[in-house]
């Protein structure tokens, strides 16, 4: 059965409705996934796996992550004029629908590649690639209307100079909600500098190491209340103990655990989250549905092997709530599981049979990694 769309804010959407939901810039990777190895691999040895895939990577797993989730996506990459970029880019855009209208081809610019190998629960990657042929905001122009932007505050130009707007800056000026996200700083710094830019942004979204260690706490939880004090919607995210978030508009605070899922490949997990996150925002959930649902994108993803190949679609959601009700299993925790995600109630019957689950996506003409 053919995939079928299903547009989660399709009741909010009317007259003056921007033309995307989410608008992304990045590099697009692609990522050659080997799973199932016997050993790690060491010096002077070669290791067989029992299964390899091919996807786009990098910022394509976010935007991968936002477009199965029914959110109309823009991507803005360079792209080489090799089969590697040839390949990312049919996948993203006939596959996935990401619209690349703002994404650009380059001559003789090859495509950054990153392999990973996953094994015994973590994963090993090798990565090659250069930096765009143009910075971001030279390659976008003036950014289409969006309903959010997601960005990487370490990968981006400095936001808010009166001097020279970014891409991010005009984004948001035409009304788009500044996601915001940022990775690990290898120099033990921690500038401060980064935490300057909330003031641009509308919601951050650090793991629990990362706000710890830019806001100077001894906590996630203390991290999260200064976090809560710099920009209005605060989320940290903790691993197994699962996320927390404050959000200064509404007022709500609110926690919700990790779901007990056996967890194979963590590639893409926070891209995940923060598609679900940025879903529910633009639809107007409560916090705590919020976080449980970008939870639990997160842990159906972290079960599947590959980035990008293992982002749920709304198939995939439907299917795990009808077998969470429709289970014989009477168990607290199980309970527990019903009554935090009852709100499902309210959107699952309105997504088609057909809806979009998870795809392979690989150059070769059958992938032997799995999401069954």
């Amino acid at each position: 059965m053919p995939d079928t769309t299903y547009d989660p804010l399709a009741g909010l959407r009317g007259p003056g409705t921007p033309d995307f939901d989410v608008f992304l810039w990045g590099t697009v990777f692609l990522d050659i996934i080997f799973t199932g190895l016997a050993d790690r691999p060491t010096g002077g040895t070669e290791v067989w796996a029992d299964g390899m895939g091919s996807s786009p990577g990098g910022t394509a797993n976010l935007a991968i992550a936002a477009s199965r989730l029914g959110l109309r996506t823009s991507l803005a990459a360079a792209f080489g004029d090799d089969n590697y970029a040839d390949f990312c880019w049919r996948t993203l855009s006939e596959q996935e629908h990401v619209d690349l209208s703002r994404s650009r081809r380059f001559d003789n610019w090859h495509s950054p590649v990153t392999m990973s190998v996953a094994y015994d629960g973590d994963r090993s990657m090798v990565t090659h690639g250069h930096p765009s042929p143009l910075p971001a905001t030279e390659l976008i122009g003036q950014p289409p209307r969006t309903g959010a932007v997601i960005v990487d505050l370490g990968d981006i130009e400095p936001l808010g100079d009166p001097s020279r707007s970014t891409w991010v800056d005009l984004a948001r000026k035409d009304g788009g909600l500044v996601f915001a996200d940022v990775g690990w700083d290898p120099t033990g710094t921690w500038s401060p500098q980064v935490l300057a830019q909330l003031d641009h942004c509308d919601a951050f979204l650090p793991n629990a190491g990362e706000a710890m260690a830019y806001t100077r706490t001894g906590s996630p939880q203390d991290a999260l209340y200064a976090l809560a004090d710099r920009v209005p919607l605060a989320i940290v995210t903790d691993g197994a103990a699962g996320a927390m978030g404050i959000d200064a508009k509404t007022g709500e605070e609110a926690r919700v655990p990790a779901l007990r899922v056996p967890a194979l490949d963590p590639t893409g997990a926070g891209d995940v989250f923060g598609a679900g996150l940025v879903l529910g925002t633009l639809a107007g959930w409560a916090l705590a549905d919020r976080l449980a649902f970008a939870t639990l994108c997160s842990a159906l993803a972290v079960q599947q092997f590959g980035g990008s190949l293992a982002a749920p679609g709304w198939g995939d959601i439907a299917d795990w709530w009808q077998d969470l009700r429709t289970s014989g299993d009477q168990s607290s925790y199980t309970r527990s599981l019903r009554r935090r995600y009852e709100f499902l109630d309210e959107i699952v019957p309105s997504v088609p049979v057909g809806a979009v689950r998870r795809a392979v996506a690989t150059i070769a003409r059958n992938a032997d990694v799995t999401n069954n």
